[in-house]
């Protein structure tokens, strides 16, 4: 039997824990006075994340498909590829260690939510993992065009599933914490 709320499972952030989520809808988020700040630069970095994962999977595609030049591509993928996973595992230290503990005391209800967020991001390690090897067999050196263009496939086949994930993970980040700090501010952070 699945543990509940898996990363790899969820449709969204369980109904129990978007009990802020109501008074603090998205569509309201840049109205809101607290949005200028932590908030804005928050959602501003799942942003950059979205952008990269889009990014790789549609350049894969241009390479197979021969719109790219494959050492165009392999350039790329190594430069934004190392990008989004340093900045990922750096962005996910940050919270676990800093802001996680610090916000869950702002309200207790979302204890359950951060221990949730800090599950998705060991779940995150092992995909990030998967992404690195299906990028490096794309990078190793002296493999032939035709073997090249499948390991691309493979790579954007695992790109596709991680960004799936990680989106996953930022939307339900995002809808426990942005109401959290828009009602209480970020002292301290």
């Amino acid at each position: 039997m699945a543990a509940p709320n898996l990363l790899s499972d969820r449709d969204g952030l369980p109904e129990g824990l978007r009990v802020l989520l109501a008074d603090y809808p998205r569509e309201a988020w840049e109205a809101d006075p607290g949005f200028a700040g932590l908030v804005q630069f928050w959602l501003e970095r799942h942003g950059m994340f979205r952008k990269l994962t889009t990014l790789l999977s549609e350049e894969a595609a241009a390479a197979m498909d021969r719109r790219m030049e494959i050492e165009q591509y392999r350039g790329r993928l190594s430069h934004f590829g190392g990008m989004l996973l340093g900045q990922l595992h750096d962005h996910h230290h940050i919270e676990d260690a800093h802001y996680f503990p610090q916000l869950t005391r702002l309200d207790a209800r979302l204890e359950q939510g951060f221990a949730l967020l800090d599950s998705d991001h060991h779940a995150l390690d092992g995909l990030m993992r998967e992404f690195a090897d299906a990028a490096n067999a794309v990078l190793a050196p002296g493999v032939p065009d035709a073997a090249l263009v499948t390991r691309i496939g493979r790579f954007r086949e695992t790109s596709i599933r991680f960004a799936r994930l990680v989106d996953r993970h930022l939307d339900d980040e995002e809808d426990l914490i942005v109401p959290l700090l828009l009602k209480h501010g970020a002292p301290g952070l």
